[in-house]
């Protein structure tokens, strides 16, 4: 099998329901997805297999997830039923509870870094944000898109940042504060205040 097919030599690619133009926002947001799942590939290939087994079980099924993501985005028809599901949304929901918990608390803006891993996660945190605007742009223009991958978009990137913070923490490497931050996360400092 030819990995070329010449067929996008003039600026169209195919999608499911006919042929776009390579900068059709559709395009756009399912690409996006993708350069975020390859970053969640580079982090894995950074991170200790014991260390963080839980951790690599749970990004191997968001890789999975990505895929389904970009393939639903990728629909120009709505004759077929999204493969992502809520319930992928509402795992990340009790995965970003249980990494708040390991992580150190948190009052204020922080730098991305740290760690390799914990840097390649925030990248993938900002290209997810990225794919979630382009996707939020598609839903203006077109009611065929799933809502579902919107919210998905949405936790994930939540999920990468409070999964960055405990890369760090098990690496035994701060979080580095920005310096001008105010305290932001006042939430966390009320619940302090009463214990």
């Amino acid at each position: 099998m030819k990995i070329y097919t010449r067929k996008g030599d003039k600026g169209r690619t195919s999608i499911i329901g006919g042929r776009v133009d390579k900068d059709d926002t559709r395009v756009e947001a399912y690409g996006t997805v993708d350069e975020a799942n390859c970053f969640v590939g580079q982090a894995m290939t950074e991170m200790d297999p014991e260390l963080f087994r839980d951790v690599l079980a749970d990004l191997e099924k968001i890789q999975h997830e990505l895929f389904d993501c970009g393939g639903d985005l990728a629909n120009g028809t709505d004759n077929r039923e999204p493969k992502l599901k809520i319930e992928s949304v509402e795992y990340l929901e009790r995965k970003i509870d249980q990494l708040t918990e390991e992580a150190p608390k948190l009052e204020r803006f922080i730098l991305p870094g740290g760690t390799k891993p914990a840097a390649s996660i925030h990248i993938a945190r900002t290209v997810t944000r990225r794919a979630e605007r382009l996707v939020v742009k598609l839903l203006k223009a077109d009611t065929e898109t799933p809502e579902v991958a919107l919210q998905y978009l949405n936790r994930l990137s939540d999920y990468f940042f409070a999964l960055a913070r405990v890369i760090n923490f098990r690496m035994n490497i701060k979080d580095v504060e920005y310096v001008r931050s105010a305290i932001v996360f006042k939430e966390e400092k009320r619940k302090e205040e009463k214990e």
